[in-house]
């Protein structure tokens, strides 16, 4: 602890607390709309261990509520979870290698990915990465399993509005690289193509879509480099 406190300074440290704290939140909503879909308790505490992915496991949960068939919401779940393959291109020195890059990788999501690439220098991106993803490690299984045993007197998950979180607390952490250009204008144009595409696939796929603006990026990028 005292290692990623001379690393990382109280003040990220504590922001890095309050995001695991708010994915904590919205696992209660996650584990309380498992538990009223039919589900298991003990299943989305399993579920959020192992795979550690709230979109994926709030989509697998709703497909099987709607009826759909456990391929399809496995097949579904995966698709979603296709954004970690840029991740993962974003961050391959944070991860480590051998048993430590396996846990690395388990814990590679939207939060740990921004927090590493906010920081300068190698040190404060590994441990930013770890530091949160063990956080989210252990506060979503968590807020799973409270939600899970209220999930019985809780009925109306979604009159919470516990869901808004999850993308109100990435908009925040994503709005201090905006004022670079070429990432403001690569994300204007991503969030255009989702919003242009929405309409007409399903939930989940038009994120994906939003990956096609990522060539004006790689474009401005390497234009920099050759000035």
């Amino acid at each position: 602890m005292r290692s990623l406190w001379r690393t990382l300074g109280g003040r990220l440290l504590r922001d890095i607390a309050l995001v695991c704290l708010a994915v904590g939140v919205i696992g209660v909503s996650y584990g309380a709309t498992a538990v009223t879909s039919g589900f298991a308790w003990w299943f989305p505490v399993l579920m959020g261990a192992l795979v550690l992915a709230a979109s994926s496991e709030f989509l697998f949960v709703g497909i099987i509520a709607a009826g759909g068939s456990p391929i399809a919401a496995l097949l579904a779940g995966l698709l979603v979870n296709a954004r970690h393959l840029p991740f993962g291109l974003a961050v391959p020195d944070v991860l480590g290698r051998g048993w430590r890059g396996l846990l690395g990788t388990h814990l590679m999501n939207d939060e740990t990915v921004v927090f590493a690439m906010a920081q300068d220098g190698l040190p404060r991106k590994r441990a930013a990465y770890w530091a949160c993803g063990l956080g989210i490690l252990v506060c979503w299984p968590a807020g799973a399993a409270l939600g899970a045993l209220l999930g019985s007197v809780v009925e109306d998950t979604a009159a919470l509005g516990l869901d808004a979180m999850f993308p109100a607390v990435i908009l925040a952490l994503i709005l201090p690289a905006m004022k670079e250009r070429p990432v403001r204008r690569t994300a204007l144009a991503g969030a255009a193509l989702t919003l242009a595409v929405s309409a007409f696939l399903p939930a989940g796929l038009p994120v994906l879509v939003a990956l096609a603006a990522l060539p004006l990026f790689a474009a401005k990028a390497t234009e920099g480099a050759v000035r």
